[in-house]
């Protein structure tokens, strides 16, 4: 288990020698990394062998080896920079002579509204100009690196004193305008790979319902299932052992005990809450104390601004803003518990290296009413699939 930041490398996608996506990403010892070529070339004719970042050197010329996931990440994301429009010789399907108005995400292609009921019939479909906004994030990014590009030259002159300035010493007072605008672009690059990261969770939704046979008889649900809030009073209900109590949560029906799911869930309006998945074996008829070992994989609020991860022993969480809608992500084999902060395409936080060898349910709970503070309901929502 490991704190937030799992799925996405804070070194980001980009490299900053070339200042473009990754090619052949690589990994230096200190933990920056460049594309294969950028730092070969850099290294043949630079002395000594450094990190053009951090400045470590290295006595020996590190083994560079391609690191395939940040490779294959960085592949997606400069394939959400391609505008789908560019390069299209007219506007009208070849196949059915008709306006292309639509683009395929699963195919990734230009489609007419009759290629959607014959040739992509379940697929996802967007206006055309939605899709088109990967060219917007293209432009935003080319202009920062042409600044960065103006701001290195500017740094190579010779300055008043007629000594020379080396390109790559950005730290000093003559290149703090280049530092700058390279942090101006990192940051953008790293909210569109937040935000690519978190679609790509989401292709792995699943229609979520609550399981009224595990709900705590002081629960109350929605007739659809995805809606439960605390409703102070116990119900007289049949004490099947599936049911909790007495802690007052309930499971999902769907599980999973192979693969990748995701599923969403409103959080707005409440003071304290538990969002998570859950083992099937767990203990039902007693006090619960949230944490792996336990078989509970959560994330919980408490007295309306305290997150925390009950990984025990609990880690306590620091967010730049309070979730109003929460998504909850699994991988099965690869052991991997994540928490999104939907509206700002964040990640909350990451179990990792988990070792699952029973199904897993969503598990939630809207924790205690507080005298109608916590009165609001946990909602499961769809998932909004926006470009």
């Amino acid at each position: 288990m490991s704190a937030a930041g799992c799925l996405l490398s804070e070194d980001q996608f980009w490299c900053s020698i070339c200042l473009d996506v990754f090619t052949d990403p690589v990994a230096l010892p200190c933990g920056h990394s460049y594309c294969k070529n950028c730092i070969t070339q850099h290294w043949d004719v630079n002395t000594p062998c450094q990190c053009p970042m951090c400045k470590e050197v290295f006595k020996q010329r590190p083994e560079l080896r391609v690191n395939t996931f940040i490779s294959e990440m960085a592949a997606q994301f400069r394939k959400s920079l391609i505008d789908p429009v560019d390069n299209l010789e007219d506007r009208m399907c070849k196949k059915h002579n008709k306006p292309l108005e639509l683009f395929c995400k699963t195919d990734q292609v230009c489609v007419c509204l009759l290629c959607t009921v014959l040739d992509h019939k379940p697929h996802d479909f967007v206006p055309l100009e939605e899709a088109s906004e990967g060219k917007k994030r293209r432009v935003k990014i080319q202009e920062l690196k042409e600044s960065v590009e103006v701001s290195r030259e500017e740094a190579d002159r010779e300055t008043a004193d007629g000594v020379r300035v080396h390109r790559s010493s950005y730290e000093g007072s003559v290149s703090r305008a280049v530092a700058q605008l390279e942090e101006t672009l990192s940051k953008e690059m790293k909210k569109l790979c937040a935000d690519l990261e978190l679609k790509r969770v989401q292709q792995f939704e699943v229609d979520v319902t609550l399981d009224p046979d595990t709900a705590n008889p002081e629960l109350i649900l929605s007739d659809d299932g995805k809606q439960v809030k605390h409703g102070d009073v116990e119900k007289n209900l049949p004490d099947k052992p599936e049911r909790f109590s007495p802690a007052v949560c309930v499971l999902g029906k769907q599980s999973l005990s192979t693969g990748r799911f995701y599923y969403e869930v409103q959080v707005k309006g409440k003071t304290d809450w538990d969002l998570g998945v859950a083992r099937e074996s767990i203990n039902r008829k007693e006090l619960i104390t949230l944490c792996p070992e336990n078989g509970y994989w959560t994330v919980v609020l408490r007295n309306e601004n305290e997150y925390i991860a009950a990984a025990g022993p609990a880690v306590c969480l620091s967010l730049k803003s309070r979730p109003q809608k929460v998504g909850v992500f699994v991988d099965y084999e690869e052991g991997l518990v994540s928490f999104y902060d939907v509206d700002a395409a964040a990640l909350i936080y990451s179990y990792t290296d988990c070792s699952f060898t029973e199904k897993l349910y969503p598990y939630l709970s809207p924790y205690l009413n507080d005298g109608g503070k916590n009165s609001s309901p946990l909602i499961i929502s769809p998932v909004s699939h926006t470009d």
